[in-house]
Parts: structure tokens; sequence; C-alpha cells
């Protein structure tokens, strides 16, 4: 991991670990070959984005135990499709994005001037994110 920088060029930071993220479930944001979708963008889920994606036929909050998945709810933090998160951000869902946590790979499919219109710090109480 140590060669894998973010979106500003930096040292790939850690997205999230409760619960824990990443195409290879390592906390971070993390890409490979395998990675197909591309799971680059750290978000911080909203309720507005998980039911957009829930619209679209992606649904991140129901748990799926069989893919090592626990389901999310608003204030997790989680990596997400490139293409998924930029689909939101057209139809006015995007989540926050925290931009030293968010992979390098993320800027062949989203323009870093639309993920700076979403960069966030993570607020000390995640949970008031709805």
């Amino acid at each position: 991991m140590d060669s894998d920088l973010n979106v500003l060029g930096g040292p790939l930071e850690e997205c999230g670990t409760d619960p824990v993220t990443g195409f290879y479930r390592d906390g971070c944001c993390t890409s490979g070959p395998e990675d197909l979708g591309s799971h680059t963008v750290c978000a911080v889920m909203t309720a507005d984005f998980l039911a957009h994606q829930s619209s679209v036929g992606n649904d991140l909050i129901t748990p799926r135990p069989e893919y090592n998945f626990p389901g999310l709810e608003p204030g997790d933090r989680w990596c997400v499709v490139a293409a998924r998160w930029l689909q939101a951000y057209h139809a006015g869902a995007a989540s926050p994005v925290v931009l030293a946590s968010t992979h390098a790979r993320t800027l062949d499919t989203v323009p870093l001037t639309v993920l700076r219109e979403h960069a966030v710090d993570v607020p000390s109480d995640p949970g008031s994110l709805t």
C-alpha cells in the first residue's frame, strides 16, 4: 500500500475500520487489477446517498455476510465505486468525500474539482449525517 496515493498526491490514508472497508477489506480504498469496479472513493454515508444507491439497484444498507458486507448506515465511512459516486453526484445525492483517503485512481472517473465540492473532514459525531 505504500505506493498508493490519494487524489491530492499524498499517501493514501485509512478510510474506515468500523466497519472495515476497502475492496481488500484493509480499511483503505486501495485498488488493484482485481478491483474492476474501482472502489476508490472514501465516502461518508448519508441517508440521501444510501437511498439513492438503493433506488438504482445498489443496496448498501442490507448486510451481505457472504461478501463480508455488514450493511451501512449514515456516518459510516466506506470505499464506494467511483462511477456509482459520480452517478449519485449527477442525481444530487452525492455523499461527503474524505480526499486524503480517496485513491488517486478515482481521478480516472471523477474530476478533482467535483470531489472538492464534497470534501469534508469527518465530524466528531458522524451519526449526525442524515
